[in-house]
């Protein structure tokens, strides 16, 4: 029978892009070097729309000196995916982990992210599912739940999933999420019959399906030092 491999889980609650963009390439250079083991941020941010490295500036259907006006940034990424948003009351995973290590490739490591949201969903009676062809991300009927949009640098893993537990979802009104043409956005709260827990343990909830379906036992780091880490790389 194998270990359990470690997993150190920050809980940051709620972070600003680029700080956490910031943390996020401080911790993989580290992992790069075997400085620190398999890592997970988990977080929400303020608004903020996020576009991926094909630069889809099409996909966002209002000006950009617009999103200052509604309180929202834009920031450009270096991960795969289209254009998404991020706001509050939404849950991001973003993992730090060796593929290798792992024994994973590519698109394991991405049905696993899948794999993750539809457990989490059903922990709350919805049926969630993986997308058609084309059709990142994890759905509920017509309308996503979960977004995926991942980068792999020498095999160590970044940026990650969101998933809409009770967003603003006017906000999606303003993209076409994803670049899927036609198709509407969901979260929990409108899916579900059940009466939602604290959002706190949906996201620790969440953390323990990855934790699961990736075989990793928790190690929480101390949410203390998360601005002194960031800091040293500003």
């Amino acid at each position: 029978m194998s270990l359990k491999r470690s997993l150190d889980v920050w809980k940051m609650g709620i972070v600003s892009y680029m700080d956490g963009l910031k943390f996020q390439e401080k911790l993989l250079s580290d992992r790069k070097f075997g400085k620190i083991p398999d890592t997970l941020l988990s977080l929400q941010h303020p608004p903020t729309y996020t576009l991926g490295k094909r630069r889809t500036d099409h996909n966002l259907l209002i000006p950009k000196a617009d999103l200052h006006k509604m309180g929202a940034e834009l920031h450009y990424t270096q991960r795969g995916g289209d254009i998404t948003f991020h706001g509050p009351h939404q849950a991001i995973l973003y993992p730090i982990i060796s593929l290798r290590d792992s024994g994973l490739g590519v698109r394991k490591y991405v049905e696993n992210l899948e794999l993750v949201m539809i457990e989490l969903a059903s922990l709350y009676g919805v049926s969630a599912r993986v997308g058609g062809k084309c059709e990142t991300g994890v759905w509920v009927g017509d309308k996503k739940i979960g977004a995926i949009g991942v980068r792999i640098s020498s095999g160590i893993t970044s940026h990650g999933i969101a998933f809409n537990i009770d967003p603003d979802l006017n906000y999606f009104d303003h993209i076409v999420p994803c670049g899927i043409a036609g198709k509407g956005v969901t979260s929990l709260r409108r899916e579900t019959e059940m009466i939602l827990p604290s959002e706190e343990i949906i996201h620790e909830e969440l953390v323990s399906c990855f934790a699961k379906v990736f075989g990793f036992t928790i190690i929480c780091k101390d949410n203390e030092l998360i601005l002194s880490e960031t800091e040293e790389v500003s």
